[in-house]
């Protein structure tokens, strides 16, 4: 009775409903980058650093990070791929599974993220930024909009589906190799991941199945 119960909620549609949580969430990224501009201690409290998070028990950072950016170009190229993907998913699934979908999925990357650094023994590194989340978005964007085309540097045509293959493969790579070192590259993979399941569990959509139909 009870495992039917869970089931039941674990896949239980909010009212749909939009209010555009996608640009409030952009102006709360905005808005965390200039106050840690004002003072870096913020910075400190709000990324995620397995060091305070052992010792002083900073676990909020597990959510915060995901609103904290190094530089304006990590806020940029972050902010413009959660307005361009973020947009059309919320307005797709409606704003209460956006927002679901988007904290859920940081935060679980976040928690990855934590576990692999502490069996690496990466106590005092610094993770943060929305690219977990975003990347979570970038993958449900291309099972919501399976035949959308995003054109690379405004003129290379890739098929949506297309887009999270090469970005998947290039992270992989990218995280064998040691190449973009200070990238969070596991981080991103995990937002496919958790995103790839978020979406096969709760939404009982498979995305492959999803991307096989748009081979045919």
């Amino acid at each position: 009775m009870f495992v039917g119960m869970d089931k039941k909620l674990l896949h239980k549609q909010f009212t749909y409903t939009f209010s555009n949580v996608t640009l409030k969430l952009i102006i709360i990224n905005v808005v965390v980058f200039f106050l840690t501009s004002a003072s870096r201690d913020i910075l400190i409290y709000g990324s995620l650093i397995p060091a305070l998070i052992i010792r002083d028990h900073y676990y909020w950072q597990f959510f915060t990070y995901m609103f904290f950016h190094s530089n304006i170009t990590h806020l940029l190229f972050n902010m413009l791929g959660l307005f361009f993907f973020g947009s059309q998913v919320e307005k797709r699934i409606g704003s209460r599974e956006f927002l679901l979908f988007y904290l859920l999925i940081g935060t679980l990357a976040g928690v990855f993220s934590y576990f692999v650094y502490i069996w690496s023994g990466n106590y005092v590194v610094i993770l943060l930024g929305a690219s977990g989340a975003v990347y979570g978005v970038l993958l449900a964007f291309a099972v919501f909009f399976p035949f959308a085309r995003i054109f690379i540097f405004g003129v290379l045509p890739v098929q949506a589906p297309v887009l999270v293959v090469v970005y998947t493969i290039i992270e992989i790579f990218s995280q064998m190799t040691g190449a973009s070192s200070g990238v969070a590259h596991l981080t991103h993979l995990a937002g496919f991941a958790f995103a790839y399941l978020y979406i096969l569990i709760r939404m009982q959509i498979n995305p492959i199945d999803v991307w096989r139909r748009t081979r045919r």
